[in-house]
């Protein structure tokens, strides 16, 4: 069981299932050593704000937007939970990005942060010139959403991505970018120490260039704050893991997104020694939900006994 000296704000993103987000709540603020600050897509907003938990350590953000897969609006929606944070003017360690259909598949995380004080933990791949086109092009706004299927502007990207591949640059993101800030790309979940939330804001005040800069890119998720962090003093304190386990489809209509997990999956996720694991859904199977619900409240449940 983790010290008091340790606190977590932990910013979730949401847009279904509030019972299930109920869950995760109850998981995360089981110690009361957590905050959780809630997005609600500005779509699903009405009928889902009602429902969530009423719990002290709870804060359903005030301002709510439309975030879309693939587009700005998760950089957005991402900083708005931020400064919601830093406008709380608690002291917190960590700040923690999560999705709504995220869960805790494995107890002790906030002992391993108490023993990793000002690290940050955010995977992020190598990058070569190729995969550099969808970050160094610009794309018009229905070329960013999420396709399942061999959609026209699906193909159109993949064109576009093709020839730039070739070295032909269709369309190319001629904003202002320093030579000396390097591109990083990986999965938009993170964990960060407080100094870097707040460093991330100061910065953006600060160079506004960077923040139009990503604008009309695809999928900036997977890049904006990676690359901001990766350029600045953090860097050393980065490690390539963010503790997170999920499963990435194979078909077209599942390719390069995380696929609904589970009872099956049970054995791979607790294989794979990950604090957490995504994506979750009570409508395809909540029978894995509650396993992983019921582990960490037992859990719990023995480290409060032994600890008394």
């Amino acid at each position: 069981m983790m010290t008091a000296e340790l606190r977590i704000a932990y910013i979730l993103q949401i847009h279904k299932n509030p019972e299930q987000v109920n869950k995760f709540i109850h998981q995360l603020t089981a110690n009361n050593d957590a905050d959780v600050y809630i997005h609600i897509d500005r779509r699903q907003r009405e009928q889902i704000k009602t429902k969530i938990v009423k719990n002290p350590n709870v804060k359903i953000l005030d301002q709510s937007l439309i975030c879309e897969w693939g587009d700005f609006s998760q950089i957005d929606t991402t900083l708005l939970l931020l400064k919601e944070v830093l406008s709380a003017n608690k002291s917190y360690d960590f700040v923690c990005f999560k999705s709504g259909q995220d869960l805790l598949v494995k107890d002790g995380f906030h002992e391993f942060l108490s023993k990793n004080k000002g690290q940050i933990f955010m995977h992020f791949n190598d990058i070569t010139w190729k995969n550099k086109g969808v970050i160094l092009l610009n794309w018009p706004k229905v070329t960013r959403k999420r396709y399942t299927n061999a959609h026209p502007f699906r193909i159109y990207r993949r064109s576009i991505k093709y020839l730039y591949d070739k070295g032909i640059k269709l369309f190319p993101n001629t904003n202002y970018w320093p030579q000396d800030f390097e591109f990083y790309c990986g999965s938009q979940w993170f964990t960060i120490s407080f100094e870097a939330a707040k460093y991330i804001i100061d910065f953006l005040e600060e160079n506004k260039w960077f923040y139009h800069y990503f604008e009309k890119t695809y999928t900036p998720d997977e890049w904006f704050f990676h690359t901001l962090l990766m350029n600045s003093h953090f860097k050393s304190k980065v490690v390539k893991d963010n503790h997170l386990f999920l499963r990435s489809g194979i078909s077209l209509r599942e390719r390069n997104s995380p696929i609904c997990l589970t009872k099956d999956d049970i054995p791979f996720i607790e294989e794979s020694n990950k604090y957490f694991a995504r994506k979750f859904d009570e409508s395809i199977d909540n029978e894995v939900i509650d396993y992983f619900v019921n582990k960490i409240y037992e859990s719990t449940l023995k480290n409060h006994h032994l600890i008394k």
